[in-house]
């Protein structure tokens, strides 16, 4: 196609409307947009897990529980961290290991499968740390040979090079339950004929600490495998220093950041662990935290039928509204809907209604600035973040409030407040905390979960900057100024961005070129020119674009994927920011958003584009496949209109 054929202006604005029709039509009536967030079965397996452990559970969940991992597992036998993804070892062990607990048989050719490829990867053995405390939880693995974690580096004071605010939010909220798991190890009976004795490859397997040993001799791995070697050996002989005192002060951590919904830190890991650890310190199940936290998880499950007709059942690791509400908003002011809309309009009272305006656990490094964020979910207002902040105002400065206009400007004021202040020293923005990246700490032995920091990245600090440009300032305001070295400094050599929080080089470019623009910085620069070309030279045959979360793990696979509604969209996004409406590039891109359209206004979309953990934990947003290609034909017929 070239650009005299680019998509005709009525096709294109049908297609727009079938898709604002749809988006407005799921709307829900308090005014916020919310869908699914899909990630890994490890998710699922380890609430089947935590309900055993409790004794709370019951067959008919169980049932659906089993049937959501049987439906999840590959053909070869393994579970995978996302759809076309590799087999994932730990993840296998802990489906596996749900799936006895739920009754399955062993001899069941699904079961032989998934044994015959954990054992081939080498068993229990190869599996990450958390999986091995899951398996310790019911006496499947010995406590003594898992990393020491004691509970007094709560303790810590924030000045110590290692203390609990110099580890990422959602690592924080985990590790402060697993200290008390540890400390006191709360081993569960578990029923006849549910241990895993088969998933160990060799016998001596049980006898090896569940790290490996250091690569280097010289190296912080080796030093902190010779400090983990010291607190093992005092805790053998049962020299356990402020042991009492730092359960008491995790206790009363854990009490003081559980949410309004009872979860800890939004997200599942860290609520399963405090909710495991507030049992093994005494807390009954009747306890109004514990009923709480346990309550909470209602809104976390979903069920479904599957081919047969039963029932399956799984669980959210987190959830989305805050989100999804301001990245629909976006796409149908950007696509042309009437701010003066009732949808819009409902869109950002509700917007208004969820700043936070609590202190969190960002104050510990940010303590002079009044709070003023906005948080991912709908109850985690202790973790406000900035990527939430920055798009919400995004959206909230384009819709006027008659009925709320000072409402409206202060929140915008507190916001833009907050967001400044959580700038780090190097010009860029992280997500949750200011400066939390000191490298050294994921050399810890336990630190085997995923990402373990929060530094600043390329993606969240283009939308904080993209904000700043919508607001009308420039490239020349001093925190721009910062931000904008930061974000040319971490572009590749090929033009792209690496992407942590979506998908990958494509989410990228999708943020950082329509950044550039909104602050005025030449679209003619080598650095913009650099990107264009490397979109370019990504576009499939079928006009969109597509990137693999395989590229986390091998970056030569940038680019490379079958082509997805979403990453097509941010391709075009970034496209359109550097003055490329006329294209051939771009309008391939839109005719394959056309083509793509289902007749009901959506799009199809299975393959991950979502990132939790770079490799380890990605995510489905199961509106990424709407908004995003809304707001990439909006802006593509606003471009071509003003052609």
């Amino acid at each position: 196609m070239t650009a005299a054929e680019a998509p005709a202006d009525a096709d294109l604005r049908r297609a727009i409307e079938r898709a604002q029709e749809w988006l407005l039509a799921e709307q829900d009536a308090a005014g916020f947009w919310w869908g699914e967030l899909e990630s890994n079965a490890s998710i699922t397996a380890e609430y089947l897990l935590l309900t055993h452990h409790l004794g709370i559970g019951d067959r008919e969940l169980w049932s659906g529980i089993a049937r959501y991992l049987r439906a999840q597992q590959r053909g070869e036998g393994y579970w995978a961290q996302y759809l076309d993804g590799p087999g994932d070892i730990s993840t296998s062990v802990e489906a596996y290991f749900a799936l006895k607990l739920a009754g399955d048989d062993p001899d069941a050719p699904h079961m032989q499968r998934a044994r015959e490829w954990i054992l081939a990867q080498g068993g229990i053995a190869s599996a990450r740390v958390f999986t091995k405390i899951w398996l310790a939880l019911f006496g499947q693995y010995d406590w003594e040979q898992l990393p020491a974690m004691p509970v007094w580096i709560n303790l810590l004071p924030n000045w110590f090079p290692v203390n609990l605010y110099e580890f990422a939010s959602w690592a924080r909220a985990t590790i402060v339950g697993i200290t008390v798991i540890m400390a006191l190890r709360p081993t569960a009976n578990l029923p006849a004929g549910a241990a895993v004795p088969e998933l160990w490859a060799r016998p001596g397997d049980r006898a090896r600490f569940a790290v490996p040993p250091p690569r280097k001799r010289l190296s912080w791995e080796s030093a902190f495998m010779a400090v983990d070697s010291a607190l093992r050996f005092l805790d053998r002989n049962h020299i356990r220093p402020f042991e009492r005192r730092a359960l008491a002060q995790a206790e009363r951590w854990l009490l003081d950041r559980q949410e309004a919904d009872g979860c800890w830190g939004g997200i599942q890991p860290p609520w399963v662990y405090a909710i495991l650890a507030l049992r093994a310190m005494g807390y009954s199940l009747d306890h109004p935290v514990l009923q709480r936290a346990l309550r909470g998880f209602g809104r976390f499950t979903h069920h479904a039928d599957d081919a047969s007709g039963g029932r399956m059942t799984w669980t959210e690791s987190c959830q989305s509204p805050v989100w999804d509400t301001c990245l629909a908003a976006v796409g149908l002011l950007d696509s042309g809907l009437d701010p003066q809309h009732d949808a819009l309009q409902r869109a950002a009272r509700w917007m208004l209604g969820e700043q936070v305006l609590s202190g969190g656990d960002w104050q510990v490094k940010n303590p002079d600035v009044p709070p003023g964020g906005w948080a991912f979910e709908f109850d985690n207002d202790i973790y406000p973040d900035v990527d939430d902040a920055a798009v919400v105002m995004t959206a909230l400065q384009r819709i006027p409030l008659p009925d709320a206009a000072s409402e409206r400007e202060l929140a915008l004021e507190r916001g833009l407040r907050w967001m400044l202040s959580m700038q780090s020293a190097n010009g860029g923005w992280a997500a949750f905390d200011v400066d939390n990246d000191r490298e050294f700490l994921k050399s810890i032995p336990f630190a085997d979960f995923g990402e373990l920091l929060d530094p600043p990245t390329a993606d969240v600090t283009a939308h904080a900057l993209e904000l700043l440009g919508l607001l009308g300032y420039s490239g020349e305001y001093p925190p721009a100024q910062r931000g904008l070295r930061f974000l040319y400094e971490l572009q590749e050599s090929d033009g792209s961005w690496w992407g942590r929080w979506g998908v990958n080089y494509i989410y990228g470019l999708g943020a950082a070129l329509p950044a550039l623009a909104a602050l005025g910085e030449p679209m003619t620069s080598p650095a913009v020119r650099r990107g264009v070309e490397w979109l370019i030279r990504h576009q499939l045959p079928d006009g969109g674009w597509g990137e693999s979360c395989d590229s986390y793990a091998d970056p030569e696979l940038r680019g490379a994927g079958p082509s997805t509604p979403s990453q097509t969209a941010w391709a075009l996004m970034a496209l359109l920011a550097a003055g490329e409406a006329e294209h051939d590039a771009v309008a391939r891109g839109v005719d394959y958003l056309l083509r793509q359209q289902r007749s009901d206004g959506t799009w199809d979309e299975e393959l991950f584009t979502g990132t939790g953990f770079p490799s380890d934990f990605m995510i489905n947003y199961h509106l990424y496949r709407h908004y995003f290609p809304l707001t990439a034909l909006g802006r593509y017929e606003q471009a071509t209109a003003a052609r």
